[in-house]
């Protein structure tokens, strides 16, 4: 059974999986946590939501990344992505409480481009900050 694991193609299907997975779970809690429903305002055109929703999806795609290349376990790599994905998330609400004078929620939900586009900004950044924390 070690062979099959061993298996480069077994590795990388694995991972992918797991990552595919974890990304459906923290997508569905990030769609918790905003006010608006990102995949109907998607569908209604909304880039901002766009724009925010792809800088996620990004950022924890991007923290995995960091994950695979710095363990070896899929448990070891499921807990540093999790692990990244609260710190993503931390920063989601920090970037929420450092703009007093709006709300980002209703501004992206109002299709609000610039603020859709920070918001992407701010996930990849951090991202790449949790992802250097993790390697």
């Amino acid at each position: 059974m070690d062979q099959f694991w061993e298996n480069q193609y077994i590795q990388i299907a694995a991972y992918y999986s797991v990552v595919i997975l974890c990304m459906v779970v923290f997508l569905a809690i990030f769609e918790l946590v905003t006010k608006y429903k990102n995949w109907e305002e998607i569908k209604k055109g909304n880039v901002a939501v766009a724009l925010a929703t792809g800088g996620k999806i990004f950022g924890v795609a991007n923290i995995f990344r960091h994950t695979i290349d710095a363990h070896d376990s899929l448990l070891t790599m499921i807990g540093w992505g999790v692990y990244g994905f609260v710190l993503l998330l931390a920063g989601y609400f920090i970037f929420e409480f450092l703009t007093p004078k709006f709300k980002i929620d209703e501004e992206i939900q109002n299709n609000n481009q610039a603020v859709g586009l920070i918001s992407m900004i701010i996930s990849i950044g951090l991202s790449y900050v949790i992802g250097a924390g993790i390697s």
